[in-house]
């Protein structure tokens, strides 16, 4: 293994320059071939004779200085002069010897004609000449005529095939290459500056790929305890969390070569192309043994073999991925490849791609908590222009829970966006402010016309967002709320969601409550309610379904949780429940949400001058923070208005289950499914 990771892992063979040298002449004989060929067929076949006029040979026979005349394929004929005559034509060309070639041409009209003129001419003359007929075959001058047509379809197409190569990237756009795999090779020598350093935030993952690299530099530390590398590691994650970046770094720091492709590259139109192009891409890599194939995006071929009702097993992908399970882990010997694999759609991968012996390892990346978005805004703050005394990484991480990476080097790069468009020389902290909100909110649409009456019902509105969740103990602290329209959103209200890796029951009720809150205070102030509370009943729904349907949290379903972690339900045509129990979740999910809006009711009623009071603020302000709504309402306890849950719950105590993600708990997309 040592040996061939010496082989391979060295810089990869120079082109022969020697070679490209020898096809560049070929190409410039095959040139001067073809230019000599068209001369001698365009213009050899009258030698280069000089052209005369029939005037000129009427006074050379006239002066019996013609020694022959040649008629040539009755087209044009050659004229021959006395070797005794030549003195009289001094612009005639040495080489001509005396019948060696004709000394003049001239091109004749009609053949009948020519001879009359030349009879006519010699009626008088002693020892007249004579017209000698020749047919000659002009064979350069057919064979082109032949070929050249066919050169020309030959070269069209060919021409095309290159366009398309070019437009497909490389040989798999080639018909004859089609099957040929896409992946895109680095080595020592590519272009990739990635390295561990620029990955912040993933240390548990890092610790686990760092292993592999590891390996592949130093093989004998874990051979000789008679260990054996995985030979595949499957990053799992949320989209934008950094796998693909983690695979740029492996790139970037191991020391052989390492294939990159999309699993979307092996999707094509034609049939059995997938599983050729997996064929070739391990032929190529065990060639280049050891090295790493990096596949982002595997789902795209990895799916669940047997799901798809319309085609069933005759499917190209499940062909593909057949191959692809073959080659990972099959008959043959795949000593020194190992498999990185990139998705955030693990539960709709086919179980045997997931199996000990393909994919060994699991790595999930998942977002960063608070101490590594801290460390992802060091990495990508590095080449702002940043005034150091008034930016914080600590409190910008804290301003930004459940950002992503993607999403921190948006901050990042829309901070110094905003700071370029104010004109200032470096980037503070409002800056990187601005560009949370921008990128949370949407950007600020000042210009909207809306009436007097719509501004003073959406300041209310967030008045009731804002005092509400100020009131209840487990709501999110708020930041700040605007009326100020942003997106599609007419209002909005900040919070910094408390970062915690367990619900409880009283913490989701009261979130409902907040979310309500909004629609409570139109029906308080304005005894009507509007369109505004969309968002609002949106994620409130898809809260309280949750809790219902997922997390065990309603005495009437009892501990049941309908939730399918592994994805198949998706391919399921009948709900995991009967239909009496599908109506009492109907029942308990309204009932629960109804609660939270009475809920929400009651504490503004109690409350009303103060959120009155906010309100009349909002309107005047457009903007407030948190210290205004301290100033109205005083210190944020909330003991006074914990919730009533007998109704709603199971026992108090019980939590959330902390494998499911957050937003897959309230996604829109299995609500519909499940009901």
């Amino acid at each position: 293994m040592a040996d061939k990771k010496q082989q391979f892992g060295t810089t990869p063979p120079q082109p022969n320059k020697g070679n490209d040298n020898k096809k560049k002449k070929f190409y410039w004989i095959f040139i001067a071939l073809m230019a000599v060929f068209l001369g001698y067929s365009l213009w050899g076949f009258k030698s280069g004779t000089e052209e005369v006029t029939w005037g000129e040979v009427k006074e050379m026979l006239e002066s019996q200085n013609v020694d022959k005349i040649i008629l040539v394929n009755k087209e044009f004929a050659e004229i021959y002069i006395k070797s005794d005559r030549l003195s009289a034509y001094p612009n005639l060309s040495k080489s001509n010897m005396p019948g060696s070639s004709p000394h003049f041409s001239y091109n004749i009209g009609s053949v009948d004609k020519f001879y009359d003129n030349v009879a006519e001419v010699q009626e008088n003359v002693a020892d007249p000449v004579y017209i000698r007929n020749e047919t000659r075959k002009n064979w350069a001058g057919d064979m082109i005529g032949f070929i050249l047509p066919i050169a020309i379809l030959i070269g069209a197409w060919l021409l095309i095939m290159r366009m398309m190569s070019r437009n497909a990237g490389g040989g798999g756009g080639q018909l004859f290459n089609i099957g040929k795999s896409k992946a895109q090779l680095f080595d020592q020598d590519s272009n990739v500056k990635v390295n561990f350093k620029d990955v912040a935030g993933l240390e548990e993952a890092k610790i686990e790929v760092m292993e592999i690299v590891d390996f592949l530099k130093n093989p004998s530390r874990y051979t000789d305890l008679g260990g054996k590398i995985p030979k595949g590691a499957l990053l799992v994650g949320p989209p934008g969390t950094g796998k693909t970046l983690l695979a740029k770094a492996v790139a970037g720091e191991a020391k052989v070569p390492f294939f990159s492709l999309s699993g979307s590259d092996f999707v094509e139109m034609f049939v059995g192309v997938g599983a050729s192009r997996v064929r070739d891409l391990f032929k190529q890599a065990k060639e280049k043994a050891p090295c790493i194939v990096f596949i982002d995006e595997i789902d795209a071929i990895g799916r669940a073999r047997g799901k798809n009702m319309i085609t069933g097993g005759n499917d190209e992908r499940e062909n593909t991925l057949n191959q692809l399970l073959t080659e990972m882990d099959g008959f043959a010997s795949n000593q020194g490849v190992i498999i990185l694999a990139a998705t955030n759609r693990a539960d709709v991968l086919d179980r045997a791609l997931l199996r000990a012996g393909r994919f060994d390892r699991q790595i999930h990346v998942e977002l960063p908590d608070l101490n590594e978005r801290a460390a992802i805004f060091e990495v990508h703050m590095r080449p702002l222009k940043i005034n150091k005394n008034s930016v914080d990484k600590e409190f910008l991480a804290k301003q930004t829970p459940g950002f992503s990476g993607a999403d921190i080097a948006n901050v990042c790069n829309e901070s110094a966006l905003i700071c370029a468009r104010k004109g200032k020389k470096g980037i503070d902290r409002q800056d990187f402010l601005d560009a949370v909100d921008r990128i949370i909110g949407g950007l600020e649409k000042k210009n909207k016309i809306i009436s007097a009456e719509e501004k003073k019902a959406i300041a209310y509105h967030e008045a009731g967002h804002a005092s509400v969740s100020w009131l209840l103990k487990y709501a999110h602290p708020l930041v700040k709320v605007t009326i100020i329209p942003r997106g599609k959103a007419l209002g909005a209200a900040w919070y910094l969601p408390e970062e915690r890796q367990i619900t409880t029951t009283e913490q989701m009720f009261d979130e409902m409550t907040a979310l309500l809150a909004g629609r409570a205070s139109e029906m308080v102030h304005f005894g009507k309610i509007s369109t505004g509370a969309l968002n609002d009943l949106e994620r409130a729904t898809k809260q309280a379904f949750a809790m219902v349907t997922y997390f065990g949290l309603n005495n009437k379903i009892g501990n049941v949780s309908y939730y399918d972690s592994t994805g198949q339900q998706e391919y399921s045509f009948q709900k995991p429940y009967s239909e009496q129990t599908a109506v009492t979740i109907d029942q308990e999910v309204s009932k629960l949400i109804e609660k939270a809006y009475q809920r929400a009711i009651t504490i503004i009623n109690k409350n009303k001058e103060k959120v009155t009071q906010l309100g009349d603020l909002l309107l005047k302000n457009e903007v407030i923070f948190s210290d205004d709504v301290k100033k109205i309402f005083g210190e944020r306890a909330g003991s006074e208005y914990l919730p009533d849950l007998r109704a709603v719950k199971a026992p108090v105590e019980m939590i959330a289950d902390e494998s499911i993600p957050a937003e897959e708990n309230t996604d829109p997309q299995k609500d519909d499914k499940e009901e």
